[in-house]
């Protein structure tokens, strides 16, 4: 991805990549859902004056723990939603892309059915093997 793009727009089109993803305001912050239904991220930039600019992303069971336990600086419990599992990922921090990438990769598997995660994995192993 281009390094002249804004967190949001590389945010935008790592979650709108995916199948059936669509993209809305939900509480006055970009969100993206499968099906338009499902929220699987939220992006957030100073969320009541937090000072974070943060992905909140669904994420499988245990991961939430795993992460905040393991880089505190990096990952947090969010508010609302860190109940069920949800992570904070800090986009103001020096988390790589590619560890962005996978946590919304994850968030999309968490909540999208399965036949839609399949057909994105499929999807990016076409694009992988292209020369």
């Amino acid at each position: 991805m281009a390094g002249d793009r804004s967190p949001l727009e590389r945010v935008r089109e790592l979650c709108l990549s995916f199948p059936e993803s669509t993209e809305r305001l939900s509480h006055g912050q970009p969100t993206w859902f499968v099906r338009d239904k499902n929220t699987f991220v939220m992006y957030l930039d100073n969320h009541h004056d937090d000072g974070r600019l943060a992905l909140w992303c669904a994420a499988p069971e245990g991961m939430q723990a795993a992460l905040v336990d393991g880089e505190p600086e990096r990952y947090f419990v969010p508010p609302y939603v860190g109940h069920r599992g949800w992570i904070g990922v800090r986009l103001d921090r020096d988390l790589g892309w590619n560890e962005i990438a996978g946590a919304i990769e994850e968030a999309y598997a968490t909540i999208a059915p399965r036949r839609l995660v399949e057909q994105a994995v499929a999807e990016k192993n076409r694009a992988s093997a292209r020369p």
